[in-house]
């Protein structure tokens, strides 16, 4: 009896472990695939042309809608496994996760119907557009949000309906709509020729300078929403430990800036992917193990052992599936996308 209970005891701690890391992996293949999508629907409008807009619609089409499906494996096992942080994070972040949701499912609808309309084209362009752009930056006002921390009272959220909204939640918004812009005109060099590539090139630049500041400006935040957090990164030794975070984001950035200079056409992308994870980095580190900030840790907020256990058999059958349907898609579609599209559409 007491070997089993040294056992339960054991997995109690690894569980929780194990599944912030699986969450934390769809959070992330999330924010990569589906964030080059919407940030080829912020670039979409400023196209010079129709036939561009075409051809940036068509690099995504046939993976945009799989790529949602890490959002769906990340909020899914959120409830499965941390039924607590979700109970406390719903209810702080309802208006901005219902404004991502909305302006997920028009930009769906505009992606599919402007393959079919002439006349109300331009329409479905800006419903396309603003769909992306809004869910982008709702999205980043969840994680300004998050970052900050939540009120709560063990289970309960105790809050308001909008002490989600900011200036520091806003800037995390606008930080993102940069950021996925970078990965939408990088997708953009990697999928396409001519003057769209060149045009790509050079709003991947103006995005890399805005993505550079912003991260520069909510670093420099971070450290100052709560002294923990500032301790953690500026206390000795962790500033050493910590130092080539920092530094090697730079490096990527500027390797990045050279890729596009020299006219690579793969490595700007997976560089953009590469100063996205190192964000995500940063963020772990500021916050874990905290799944609520600023009080509740991953080990308070996991349910049951038998129940991580049982949802633990989903996910290893569920999310290697996803991987390998994704990684089959993007094989099966690599390449670039013509230059003269044929009408009618993609399906």
């Amino acid at each position: 009896m007491f070997g089993f209970g040294m056992e339960h005891e054991g997995l109690a701690f690894w569980l929780p472990l194990i599944w912030a890391g699986l969450i934390a992996v769809a959070v992330a293949m999330y924010v990569i695939v589906d964030g080059f999508d919407l940030g080829v629907g912020i670039l979409f409008t400023a196209a010079r042309n129709e036939n561009w807009r075409d051809r940036m619609m068509f690099s995504v089409a046939p993976i945009w809608d799989g790529n949602e499906t890490w959002l769906i494996l990340g909020g899914g096992g959120l409830l499965a496994v941390f039924h607590v942080a979700y109970a406390i994070l719903m209810p702080a972040l309802y208006v901005p996760l219902i404004a991502m949701l909305i302006a997920l499912v028009f930009r769906g609808v505009a992606f599919e119907f402007r393959f079919k309309a002439e006349s109300s084209k331009r329409i479905w362009d800006y419903a396309f557009h603003y769909g992306s752009l809004i869910a982008t930056f709702a999205q980043g006002m969840v994680l300004g949000a998050f970052v900050q921390g939540f009120a709560n009272d063990g289970r309960a959220y105790t809050g308001g309906a909008w002490d989600w909204l900011t200036p520091f939640s806003v800037m995390t918004g606008v930080g993102l709509v940069l950021g996925y812009g970078l990965l939408g005109a990088t997708w953009c060099v990697m999928k396409t020729t001519g003057e769209l590539e060149l045009w790509a090139r050079r709003m991947s630049v103006r995005f890399l300078v805005g993505v550079i500041a912003a991260m520069a400006i909510v670093s420099l935040w971070v450290p100052f929403l709560g002294r923990e957090i500032e301790s953690r990164w500026f206390s000795w030794p962790n500033i050493l430990y910590l130092a080539p975070v920092p530094l090697v984001t730079a490096f990527v950035a500027y390797r990045l800036y050279r890729s596009l200079e020299e006219g690579r056409h793969y490595p700007p992308f997976f560089l953009a992917i590469a100063l996205f994870l190192l964000g995500y980095l940063g963020l772990g580190i500021s916050l874990f193990p905290y799944i609520v900030p600023p009080n509740v840790t991953i080990w308070q907020a996991a349910n049951t052992v038998n129940s991580q256990l049982f949802a633990l058999v989903g996910f290893a059958i569920v999310m290697p599936l996803t991987f390998l349907y994704t990684g089959y898609a993007y094989w099966v579609f690599r390449g670039k996308v013509a230059e003269e599209i044929e009408a009618g559409g993609y399906h």
